[in-house]
């Protein structure tokens, strides 16, 4: 890599007032410079923040010109007057057509989570126009005041507290240690994350989780109510664990989504026998905005007695949103949080994505996208005759393939191994996201 100074009145890189920095590069006199990768330093003039973009940038086969897109100039002229930019360029020459180049480049798809990227366009500002003010730690400032604020009016609940974490497993660890007591344990369905993929966190709080069997991912209200009324008349039950919170997933670890009749039946249920109903919603956006749907945010603060809203997996670099809808959290709660280490000093960067994500309707609306994007997925394989493994209607798609099928898309795609369905088939998952692009989708319907 070699670094120049760049022409602001043109936005070619140049080593002189002429001429592009290639120019004299032996290699591409022999061979042709038609991409390389650019790396943009800036320096804000004012307060001397450094910023950076990584793109692409083609030149012209004869090199008498920089034909890299203007939109990697302007991603650091947003921020305002630079006191001055640098430009990397590797010297890598592909020798191939930029359409020959794009091909190699997105030749390995990415379908195998939907936190893949960073965060949604407008997130990043936020946190790019707020960096420089000085704020409150712990979650105390302005901008974590305001992201509660426009959360509790999206639930249609003004008196919810909302307490921001960093990530999903250190929610549902901090909410299980907080709510229950020591000879309680946490009711899931024996599909669900909390009792498959993470890493026996709520177990390393000394709480159990106690399955019952899963229904496509989720709990069914008579199942539940069979569970606790076999608990209570065993009567032994003295010296076994108590059921002490349900959790549930909504969407459900399976893409699934719970009707509101499904969450009322649960609720009630739970109320019945005391105990709380908790809702993880690490995907709650693509799940309040799926087809058919008839559960939106209020109706989940008015059944849920704490959820959370997932940020991770809906646009935001990282965060998620704990509701408690009636304004009960336990006493400390900020405390709690603190003692899980999942309480971050700078709590700003979750408040600020926050506050962004609720801000004319971003969080549903992006998340459209990921719905959009799935239902393309889904179409394709009926219409070439894939099995699909369970009918998921967000932004999940589980299909059985053949292993030998399977092996072939794995050259070429990024996507979740699930289980296996038989000695020759396997069912593996696709996930898309708030950013996932036509473009990507229409190539693996190709190749599907």
């Amino acid at each position: 890599m070699s670094n120049r100074r760049i022409c602001p009145r043109n936005q070619c890189p140049t080593g002189n007032e002429t001429g592009c920095i290639l120019k004299n590069h032996p290699d591409s006199i022999e061979r042709g410079y038609k991409r390389c990768t650019i790396r943009i330093f800036g320096i804000h003039a004012r307060s001397q923040c450094r910023a950076e973009w990584v793109g692409h940038c083609f030149l012209c086969p004869t090199h008498s010109s920089c034909l890299h897109p203007s939109s990697h100039i302007s991603h650091l002229h947003h921020m305002g007057a630079l006191s001055h930019m640098l430009i990397e360029i590797g010297t890598r020459v592909t020798g191939k057509t930029r359409n020959e180049d794009r091909t190699e480049r997105t030749a390995m798809l990415s379908f195998v989570n939907d936190y893949s990227e960073g965060a949604h366009p407008a997130v990043l500002q936020r946190l790019i126009d707020t960096n420089m003010e000085q704020l409150p730690g712990y979650g105390r400032d302005r901008y974590c005041s305001s992201a509660a604020s426009k959360i509790a009016e999206a639930c249609a609940c003004p008196q919810a507290q909302v307490f921001f974490m960093a990530g999903g497993t250190q929610t549902n660890q901090t909410i299980v240690s907080c709510i229950l007591k020591p000879w309680q344990g946490l009711v899931a369905a024996d599909t669900g994350h909390v009792n498959v993929h993470e890493a026996g966190a709520i177990e390393a709080v000394d709480h159990k989780v106690l399955t019952v069997e899963g229904d496509r991912g989720k709990i069914r209200p008579d199942t539940l109510d069979s569970y606790l009324e076999g608990f209570y008349a065993d009567g032994n039950h003295e010296q076994m664990v108590f059921p002490g919170m349900v959790y549930i997933s909504h969407p459900t670890e399976y893409g699934t989504l719970y009707t509101r009749q499904e969450l009322e039946q649960l609720s009630d249920i739970c109320h019945r026998y005391e105990i709380p109903l908790y809702l993880d919603g690490a995907r709650l956006g693509y799940g309040l905005v799926a087809p058919g749907t008839d559960v939106d945010l209020d109706d989940i603060a008015a059944l849920c007695d704490i959820f959370y809203i997932g940020g991770t997996k809906v646009g935001a670099l990282c965060g998620e949103a704990v509701v408690f809808p009636k304004g009960d959290a336990p006493e400390h709660m900020s405390t709690m949080i603190k003692r899980r280490g999942a309480l971050l000093a700078k709590g700003r960067l979750l408040g600020i994505q926050f506050d962004a994500l609720f801000t004319d309707d971003l969080y549903k609306r992006i998340s459209r996208n990921a719905i959009d994007t799935a239902t393309m997925i889904k179409d394709a394989l009926r219409e070439k005759g894939y099995q699909i493994y369970m009918d998921s209607p967000t932004n999940q798609t589980f299909v059985r393939l053949d292993n030998r099928k399977m092996e072939e898309l794995a050259e070429h795609v990024a996507f979740d191994f699930w289980e296996r369905s038989d000695a020759d088939h396997t069912i593996i998952r696709f996930a898309t996201s708030w950013a996932t692009s036509i473009e990507d989708t229409k190539a693996l319907i190709d190749l599907l």
